[in-house]
């Protein structure tokens, strides 16, 4: 009886260690997803680096027209002009799903006109983790 209480105990004190690192993951998720959101906010290269792995590719529909663009090309243009009024924006991350160092996230994007909804796909690498692949649906509003 007690060789099964202290399993027990020893199954709940994991259970729980192992939910603490998967929020704690799921924070480090939220944050680079931030950068992304603030990247393009203020058109920063930098966040946007620091967000996506270079090796990323972004793909969807721009209106009837099929696009895969590689990350390197979306982030100079996205990286270019003035920085927009966030006023005008509303970008959320509404659900991210992790496995080991592979994780899943959800966010949509409120912008002037249009609503985008993103699926980004996320790796743990050195530690960190980055983008690597992004895809969107847009509604026209």
């Amino acid at each position: 009886m007690k060789n099964s209480s202290l399993l027990t105990l020893f199954l709940l004190l994991h259970t729980a260690a192992f939910s603490q690192t998967i929020e704690e993951e799921k924070a480090a998720i939220a944050k680079t997803i931030q950068l992304y959101f603030d990247g393009m906010m203020e058109r920063d290269r930098d966040k946007l680096d620091r967000a996506f792995d270079t090796s990323a590719r972004l793909i969807g529909y721009r209106g009837d027209a099929f696009t895969v663009t590689p990350y390197v090309e979306w982030a100079s243009g996205t990286a270019r002009g003035e920085k927009r009024n966030p006023e005008d924006f509303s970008n959320h991350l509404i659900e991210v799903e992790v496995k080991g160092y592979t994780a899943l996230a959800k966010a949509e994007l409120y912008w002037p006109g249009i609503y985008y909804y993103d699926y980004l796909t996320l790796i743990k690498m050195d530690g960190e983790w980055k983008i690597v692949h992004k895809t969107w649906y847009e509604e026209k509003r």
